[in-house]
């Protein structure tokens, strides 16, 4: 088991409600399970996301926590949030990595798979 690891989980949705195709405009939201699966306790400091639609157009966001938090994990601990982002396209996916510390110091980067953000039965 590695020392510094956390394991990232991602669910999606599209938010029918509050977008506007007509406009360009569509609207998900994701929720992200957070597991310290490594052996020393941790906290999330920033975030770094890539957003991308399927025109190829590409956003990146970075910022301090998630939601608001910098949760501390200890180890086997689990954070849950849930935030959203809007694409011009009806389809596009996401990417990024959390930036962490470790309370002996240690700084890790933990990748965030990347997630398809898709309208309901409009991938094959």
């Amino acid at each position: 088991m590695a020392q510094y690891e956390f394991t990232v989980t991602v669910r999606t949705q599209y938010l029918p409600e509050q977008s506007d195709p007509e406009r360009t405009n569509f609207v998900f939201t994701y929720s992200i399970t957070i597991k310290n699966t490594g052996t020393v306790a941790a906290q999330l400091i920033s975030r770094h996301w890539i957003i991308t639609d399927a025109n190829n157009h590409i956003e990146e966001v970075r910022g301090l926590g998630v939601v608001g938090h910098q949760p501390l994990l200890q180890p086997g601990e689990q954070f849950e949030y849930t935030s959203g982002t809007q694409l011009r396209t009806p389809q596009g996916s996401m990417t990024g990595e959390y930036f962490c510390v470790a309370e002996d110091g240690h700084q890790f980067e933990v990748k965030i798979p990347e997630f398809v953000l898709s309208l309901p039965r409009t991938l094959h």
